[in-house]
Order: C-alpha cells, then sequence, then structure tokens
C-alpha cells in the first residue's frame, strides 16, 4: 500500500494535488462541525469558514518537505489574478492559509498576518542546534487548536 506522501507525489499535475488538499481541509472543517462555503468564480480564495458566528476567507495550500524536521508552503499565488499586487498581496483577500501536510499528515491553520512572504516554513521538530527563538512551530498553527480558538474568542 503506498503511504500518502507517494500518492500525493502520483499526482503529477498541480491541480490535482490541490483539489486533494480542499478536499481534505473541507472535511476537517466537516468534521468540525463547521460549514463551509464555496466560492462560484475565481477568487483570491479557495472557501469561506463560518466559525464563532464570523465568516472567514480561506486559501488551502499544500506543504511539502523542506529540510529534516520542516515542511513549507507557498503563500505567494502561482497563478495570480490580473489585479494581484505582489506577493505581499494576500492581506484583505483571505484570513487564513488552511495548509494539509501530507508527510506528516497534519492540517494547519494560519493567519495570514503569521505567514511569511513567498514561503512560509513550519518546524515539525526541534533542529540541531537547539534554537528555540523565531522559528514556526507546527504544534502552534494545527487546525483543530486554530478552530477552538476561534469558536470562543477572547471578550
Amino acid at each position: 500500500m503506498l503511504d500518502r506522501t507517494t500518492c500525493y507525489e502520483n499526482l503529477e499535475q498541480p491541480q490535482k494535488r490541490g483539489r486533494a488538499t480542499e478536499a481534505i481541509i473541507r472535511a476537517a472543517f466537516a468534521v468540525h462541525d463547521i460549514p463551509v462555503l464555496l466560492p462560484t468564480h475565481d477568487e483570491p480564495y479557495d472557501l469561506v469558514a463560518e466559525v464563532g458566528g464570523r465568516f472567514h476567507r480561506i486559501r488551502c495550500e499544500t506543504a511539502y518537505r523542506k529540510s529534516a524536521g520542516t515542511v513549507a508552503f507557498e503563500t505567494a499565488s502561482v497563478r495570480p489574478p490580473d489585479n494581484w499586487d505582489g506577493p505581499e498581496g494576500q492581506t484583505g483577500r483571505a484570513e487564513y492559509f488552511a495548509v494539509y501536510d501530507p508527510v506528516n499528515d497534519n492540517r494547519y491553520l494560519i493567519p495570514v498576518s503569521d505567514a511569511a512572504t513567498g514561503t512560509m516554513e513550519i518546524r515539525f521538530r526541534g533542529p540541531k542546534n537547539g534554537q528555540r527563538a523565531g522559528i514556526d512551530w507546527a504544534e502552534e498553527y494545527l487546525l483543530e487548536e486554530r478552530l477552538e480558538a476561534l469558536r470562543w474568542p477572547p471578550s
């Protein structure tokens, strides 16, 4: 039986990987009883989730192995729309990146405001040099925990 990463690698066309990622992300919202709306036009986001009585525009991305202990995803659109204003232009177009990591079978929910410009690297294992500061840790962005925080925002 093929592992999940091999299955993703076997999806040769990026559009197929993207559709698979979107389906996995939608399923993650569904099992948490969160309604998901899909845009009917070509929008800079892939879905809208209603959480805590508010709507959140979400862009789905597939993570890939970056180095030992990390995965990364692209924060800049590969095929930008005509009115796109550069790689930093996600602010105001979506509130979150929902990222599926086929390497570890994890789902992340990352505020666009937290995301690095161009590529964001997420560390799921500590680096050999012991560095702790300035690292985007995977456990801080796990989708399940982020959804709970959105459901019950601080007063």
